[in-house]
């Protein structure tokens, strides 16, 4: 049973983060339509993480009102960077370059935010680069393979490739299939590049938030609070975001429609629910590991649209896949040699601290014995065990 249980308990950041990579797939797909239907993006940031703000709000109050940290100006300023870099930078863009281009390049150009998470921890030394390490080795490589793989996915598109749930599509399924191939080719050269920068500094900014949460949840740790917190301020900033941007009252108009579940979904599921997950698997593994599993949103999206819609998929997706899920591997299988490494070391160092604590503890008993014996007639003045009650003799003098 003990064996049983250390295994679920190791299994939780990898069930954790591929669920959560299912739930981003699903906003993904839902956000494209909202957008296509007309909706700013600058309001759905807002109404997502006024949801998520509102979802989350009720537990973090009743179950944290014990241990919830005291609010210092330097908390309140990371938690304002946070709000910023995710709700309002990230998502901004990212939803601009989704429209500009579509949800697969999207999710090909985001999976860059394992190398830039790795680089950005290694520049703020929370991760050690020792390239002498095979563990460091297959970290950078998977990386690299990892963004190969999504650029071989988005630059090369190859042969069709003929699946048996995609052979017999209906009329309905291929209209649909039309629909987006017609967009696409209207985007212009100019859209598709400024999609694909948008994307870049979203990434960029998220990767920046693994970095800063990481450092946060050590000083602020009821996660549930944290979490809150960065929706609601985050809210507070895509208000006054979209004040700016958008002059028309119209945008604001929200009915029992696409927008509203797109809105809805995205805020409960990858804002609420993700941060307060993403925090804590973070917390256990450290950023890299937490952006190491963004890769298999692609691949999820890939296989949904391949389900419901009958997608077509074509050789480079393919090859494209089978290389970002071999350098996920490779960048989780250094990892975990890392962890084990770490816990080895923990391990041998735990035995030589008590044995140098009590060897040191006996040499002190021994001074005292030889300095009370010969310097001061016999009369000891300490036992030489600490916490131990005064000696006879000292009593008796």
């Amino acid at each position: 049973m003990a064996g049983r249980g250390g295994f679920v308990e190791k299994a939780k950041p990898y069930v954790a983060m591929i669920s959560l990579q299912f739930g981003y797939a699903g906003m993904n797909v839902l956000t494209k339509v909202s957008l296509n239907q007309g909706m700013s993006h600058y309001v759905l940031v807002v109404y997502r993480h006024a949801f998520a703000t509102i979802c989350i709000a009720p537990f973090a109050l009743i179950l944290e009102r014990k241990v919830r940290p005291k609010m210092t100006w330097s908390i309140f300023l990371q938690i304002f960077v946070l709000a910023m870099l995710g709700p309002v930078i990230d998502q901004n863009f990212y939803y601009a370059g989704l429209k500009f281009t579509g949800p697969t390049f999207a999710c090909a150009m985001s999976n860059i935010l394992p190398a830039m998470t790795f680089v950005m921890a290694v520049i703020f030394r929370m991760e050690k680069l020792d390239m002498r390490k095979v563990r460091c080795q297959a970290k950078v490589a998977g990386t690299a393979v990892t963004v190969a793989g999504a650029m071989l996915m988005t630059l090369y598109k190859g042969p069709l490739m003929e699946l048996a749930w995609t052979r017999h599509a209906s009329p309905a399924h291929a209209g649909a299939g039309e629909a987006p191939a017609a967009a696409a080719a209207a985007i212009s050269g100019r859209d598709w590049f400024l999609g694909s920068v948008f994307v870049i500094i979203a990434t960029l900014a998220w990767a920046a938030l693994f970095i800063l949460q990481t450092h946060t949840i050590r000083q602020y740790s009821a996660h549930l609070s944290l979490t809150m917190l960065v929706c609601f301020v985050g809210t507070l900033q895509a208000i006054v975001v979209t004040f700016v941007m958008e002059r028309r009252l119209s945008v604001w108009t929200i009915g029992f429609d696409m927008n509203l579940l797109a809105a809805a979904y995205a805020g409960i599921v990858t804002s609420s629910i993700a941060y307060y997950v993403q925090g804590l698997v973070i917390q256990k593994t450290g950023p890299v590991f937490a952006s190491a599993f963004s890769p298999l949103m692609m691949i999820i999206v890939a296989v949904m649209g391949s389900f419901i819609l009958s997608e077509k998929i074509y050789l480079g997706g393919v090859l494209g896949a089978v290389l970002i899920v071999a350098g996920l591997y490779s960048v989780l299988w250094g990892k975990h040699k890392e962890t084990r490494e770490k816990e080895a070391d923990a391990k041998m160092a735990l035995p030589m601290a008590a044995s140098s604590k009590q060897d040191g503890g006996v040499a002190a008993g021994v001074g005292d014995d030889a300095e009370g014996n010969t310097g001061n007639n016999g009369v000891r003045s300490s036992s030489g065990v600490r916490g131990a009650p005064p000696a006879a003799g000292a009593s008796a003098v």
